[in-house]
């Protein structure tokens, strides 16, 4: 077993320009994100595809991730996480630019792939970091550092939304979005605190399964990213067939899902400080479940668009703390947190399905009982993220303990 080891270089003000550096790379992250949601009306359109075929090349990018995340421990190994996350993140950003140019739905589909593969692998870079910097801070990040993902992806919706609504082509804007945040990315890069493997660490292999630790933690995450996005494809179909909203009441579901969620996000280290990382789980599981009753006992636009907020609060910190958790889990934490999110974001490929299904099977509202009961899941299976170390872990005099076994170097 790897001896676990922290690095003394580590002071006060290096410790202060790393949380900031690698909270604006997630922030880029989001943006990503952000920009082409945004533009996914404009592709549809110009490639003219069906509802059905734009499904089909929707669920692309969440294959790609759970694909290729396994590999993001192997590239962090060899590379460091420095140089992992400047050519990951750099290419997440690169590849916004292929989907508009696809002349048609194969190519749209190998697009998105190769999109949800280089967010999937920076993705666990990024987190691997944000976990390092956490433990050396000695307080909890983790949430806010999701916070910022979200964040991000404001602002790419805010600059997208009047692109669209100009008819911006689509090649242009996310061409010059992609352009623009290639150049933020490898910039912000040559902050991150570049950790290394110890000496006596073996590499992991390429592809692995996830290890018993991650599909423990993975558990907890994937009830709530199951929550996340079955709310967020499903929430204003609910209330405009359910709560018989107009179309404009129903879109504010998803508009008050996503505001408190990232409001929550941003706020959630203070809950995760003051409560420790179970007991924040617990009541934020606590506060889904009373939102997703409020759902599924819906009859009118107000209570359930209130559901849908206290679903989006309820759930903010748990992907963060599964995150934190894996990281301290094992020897190998880039390794560990590639697993929990490959079990966790499996989840984003099933919700939409399985809500779906069962609707059509009977209704919305049966289906919202089902994420009522994963979001209850929550209230009793925390204890696994503090059973792993997924709370902040502080010795005498403040310093935090170390848990990773991985190095900085400058």
């Amino acid at each position: 077993m790897t001896t676990r080891t922290s690095d003394t270089s580590w002071t006060p003000a290096r410790v202060r320009r790393s949380h900031l550096a690698i909270a604006t790379v997630f922030a880029v992250h989001g943006a990503v994100q952000g920009t082409f949601a945004t533009r996914i009306p404009w592709i549809k359109d110009h490639l003219d595809l069906g509802a059905g075929e734009l499904g089909v090349a929707l669920v692309c990018p969440a294959i790609g991730s759970v694909l290729m995340m396994p590999l993001a421990g192997r590239l962090m190994h060899r590379l460091g996480s420095r140089a992992a996350l400047r050519m990951l993140l750099a290419l997440w950003c690169a590849v916004l630019v292929l989907p508009p140019f696809a002349p048609g739905l194969p190519f749209l589909c190998l697009a998105l792939l190769a999109f949800g593969a280089s967010a999937g692998m920076a993705d666990v870079v990024m987190n691997a970091v944000g976990v390092s910097v956490e433990e050396h801070k000695g307080k909890s990040i983790m949430s806010g550092l999701h916070g910022m993902w979200s964040v991000g992806t404001l602002v790419g919706a805010a600059v997208g939304v009047p692109a669209a609504h100009a008819h911006l082509d689509g090649r242009i804007h996310l061409g010059v979005v992609s352009a623009v945040l290639v150049a933020v990315a490898l910039l912000l890069c040559s902050q991150v605190p570049d950790l290394h493997p110890a000496a006596d660490e073996d590499a992991p292999p390429r592809f692995a399964l996830p290890p018993r630790s991650a599909l423990v933690i993975g558990a907890i995450g994937f009830c709530g990213v199951f929550a996340e996005g079955g709310t967020a494809d499903w929430c204003a179909v609910f209330l405009r067939d359910i709560a018989h909203a107009s179309p404009a009441v129903a879109a504010l579901a998803y508009t008050a899902f996503s505001c408190t969620m990232a409001t929550a996000r941003l706020l959630g280290d203070i809950a995760v400080r003051r409560l420790g990382a179970v007991l924040a789980i617990r009541v934020g599981g606590v506060i889904a479940t009373a939102g997703g009753l409020l759902v599924v006992f819906a009859h009118a636009p107000a209570p359930g668009i209130a559901g849908f907020a206290l679903i989006g609060v309820g759930i903010s910190v748990v992907v963060p703390l599964c995150f934190a958790a894996a990281g301290r889990s094992g020897t190998n934490p880039a390794r560990t947190i590639a697993g929990v999110a490959t079990v966790t974001y499996t989840s984003g490929l099933v919700a939409p399905a399985a809500i779906g299904g069962i609707a059509g099977a009977s209704s919305l509202t049966v289906s919202f009982g089902l994420v009522t009961v994963l979001t209850l899941g929550l209230v009793l299976g925390a204890g696994v993220v503090g059973t792993h170390g997924g709370a902040s872990r502080e010795v005498a005099g403040g310093a935090p303990e170390p848990a990773t076994s991985m190095t900085a170097a400058d």
